[in-house]
């Protein structure tokens, strides 16, 4: 570990050292350059308390971060290809990471580098996990078609369903519900029954793949999102739960793949709204409701944008294939002078920028 940070720090000194060079970003001169996160492409992050972030990528680490120091806390080295997802259970210090070496991997933060558990049974890549309400069941799905259910405390398959072509790309819980939403290759979402293990509702397919999808904290709205390219396909959609198969919006505007889509908490005195991020190198806010888009950040050379990770209103976490992690500043104060409406063009008026890199 001790060597680990020691890479970690030397990169990080060359990138303050270098900060004085100005970037393609008008922001480059502002932005805090903290140690590394990762070696290479970073596939996914989430919070696993306010000042601490799980992430994995392409160099196979779990890696926990204090995004507010600026640190590496712990590095997890256990799977032996790229990590896909990462998930962790709330209020506690479980991490579930996810990997194209068909694996998921259990870890404690309080114990140790070593996996404490380890869920085996799937042929090709885990795209999504997904973890019961109350923390006893793991959902994973994978390329190979097969949506699994596991107990998390054996460690064992308890129900596992195959479909053709049910190529899973994400999967989530619903909260507070038996509940389980996933999204497909096929461009089909479906609903499962995780007490039953089948399909209780198979949304409408869309034009594209489907390769993200989230559900609202009240469980009434799921917003999915699609590959594309040229602007074509590469929408969010806006679905009601409680009207099965009910599309409400679509939020149109990105150039490339839509790679990941998230309820953002709510501003005080504001409407709901949805974050996108995209592999042509923008992340989007738009308002729930209308889908109109309140900002864009566009950050030129980072590469495909494929997940988010929302703090709080005012700041979330974005990983990028080309520049690691960002901490991502969101101001609304100029959109409530507006009366949250759009500013000219169409364009926005949330102030975004990016405050810290790692």
């Amino acid at each position: 570990m001790g060597k680990l940070q020691s890479k970690f720090r030397k990169r990080s000194e060359l990138y303050r050292a270098s900060q004085g060079v100005k970037g393609d970003n008008t922001y480059d001169s502002q932005i805090l350059q903290y140690e590394p996160a990762h070696h290479g492409s970073i596939n996914t992050v989430t919070l696993l308390s306010p000042d601490l972030c799980v992430s994995g990528g392409s160099d196979q680490a779990v890696v926990v971060y204090d995004w507010k120091q600026g640190r590496v806390c712990q590095s997890f080295q256990g799977h032996n290809r790229e990590v896909t997802k990462v998930l962790c259970y709330p209020g506690s210090t479980w991490i579930f990471s996810a990997s194209r070496d068909k694996t998921v991997l259990m870890w404690d933060l309080n114990q140790g580098d070593e996996p404490i558990q380890e869920f085996c049974g799937h042929e090709l890549v885990v795209n999504g996990i997904a973890i019961s309400p109350d923390g006893r069941k793991l959902c994973t799905g994978s390329r190979d078609n097969w949506m699994c259910l596991w107990d998390i405390e054996s460690a064992k398959c308890e129900h596992r369903h195959n479909i053709s072509r049910n190529l899973v790309t994400h999967v989530c819980w619903v909260p507070d519900s038996f509940s389980v939403v996933q999204t497909s290759e096929d461009k089909t979402i479906r609903v499962w029954d995780s007490r039953t293990w089948q399909v209780t509702n198979t949304f409408p397919a869309k034009q594209n793949i489907q390769t993200h999808c989230d559900v609202s904290p009240n469980g009434h709205y799921l917003v999915s999102s699609s590959n594309g390219f040229g602007g074509q396909g590469c929408e969010a959609t806006l679905w009601d739960l409680r009207q099965p198969g009910c599309k409400v919006v679509e939020y149109r505007g990105h150039l490339q793949t839509t790679a990941c889509c998230i309820f953002l908490p709510v501003f005080p005195g504001g409407s709901g709204q949805i974050a996108t991020s995209s592999h042509d190198s923008s992340m989007k806010i738009w308002d729930q409701n209308t889908a109109v888009c309140l900002g864009t950040l566009s950050l030129d050379g980072a590469g495909p944008l494929v997940s988010l990770a929302p703090n709080d209103s005012t700041s979330l976490l974005c990983a990028s294939f080309n520049a690691g992690l960002q901490h991502i500043q969101v101001d609304h104060g100029s959109l409530q002078a507006q009366g949250c409406g759009a500013g000219s063009g169409g364009a926005g008026s949330l102030d975004m920028r990016v405050v810290a890199r790692f």
